[in-house]
C-alpha cells in the first residue's frame, strides 16, 4: 500500500502478508524523529512461524537474489547492445 498522510503529520506503510501484517510510521516533531515498526500475526506469532517452515527456501532466495539484481538488469541489456555482434561467440586467436 503507498505512503499515507493522515491528520496526526505521520506516514504510514502497510504490507499484508498471509497472517502478518507490518506498519511502518514515521512522525516528525519540532526537535525529533520517530518511526516505529508494529508488527502483528494473526493468528499468532508460532502459525507465521509453521507457515515458514513450510514455505520453499531455495524459492524464497530464488526470488531474493531476482529482485537484488532488478536494478541492474537494464543496464547489463544495455552493454549487451553496445558490443559488437560477434563479441563472446568466439575466443580471439592469436596471429602467427
Amino acid at each position: 500500500m503507498p505512503n499515507q498522510s493522515s491528520d496526526d503529520d505521520a506516514t504510514r506503510a502497510v504490507a499484508r502478508l498471509p497472517g502478518l501484517e507490518i506498519e511502518v510510521v514515521h512522525r516528525r516533531s519540532a526537535d525529533a524523529e520517530q518511526i516505529a515498526i508494529h508488527l502483528q500475526a494473526v493468528p499468532s506469532f508460532a502459525a507465521f512461524g509453521r507457515y515458514l517452515e513450510t514455505a520453499n527456501p531455495f524459492a524464497f532466495w530464488a526470488e531474493a537474489a531476482r529482485l537484488a539484481w532488478l536494478p541492474f538488469l537494464p543496464w547489463l541489456s544495455a552493454t549487451r547492445a553496445l558490443l559488437p555482434p560477434d563479441a563472446g561467440e568466439t575466443p580471439p586467436t592469436v596471429p602467427e
